[in-house]
């Protein structure tokens, strides 16, 4: 399987992801080929180029309809980037990130940080589960 790093530095998949993202939110429960084709201007060989790389990835499940294939966002991959990423959103230094959990001892302010980001995680996941219930905007 690709890094997933790799997968998202490709503007195009971004451009993919983030367009399946916004129709998962406004209810859709995937988005077509064809769509994703006339919403990006691209082709539609690109775009299902991008989309075998996506779905590898796990970035995207696919459902069959016939011959016709809907795409849907599938975030848990994303978990990994989410995990590098939260120490850098401090004010700009780990320092600033970790000063919470000064003073504590180091077995003590890795659990804290473990249980910090299986929060954050599980609030994600809450909040995108909320969004997918019919009749939730």
């Amino acid at each position: 399987m690709a890094d997933i790093f790799d997968v998202i530095a490709d503007g195009t998949r971004r451009d993919i992801l983030r367009l399946l993202l916004d129709r998962s939110s406004a209810g859709e429960r995937g988005t077509s080929v064809s769509h994703i084709v006339l919403e990006l201007g691209a082709s539609q060989p690109t775009v299902s180029k991008h989309l075998k790389v996506l779905r590898d990835a796990r970035l995207v499940s696919v459902r069959e309809e016939g011959q016709h294939r809907y795409y849907s966002l599938s975030a848990a991959p994303l978990d990994e980037v989410d995990d590098w990423l939260v120490p850098f959103l401090g004010n700009g230094t780990q320092e600033q990130v970790s000063t919470p959990s000064a003073g504590l001892p180091d077995s003590a302010a890795h659990a804290a940080e473990v249980v910090g980001r299986a929060a954050a995680s599980a609030k994600h996941a809450f909040e995108t589960a909320l969004k997918r219930l019919p009749g939730r905007p």
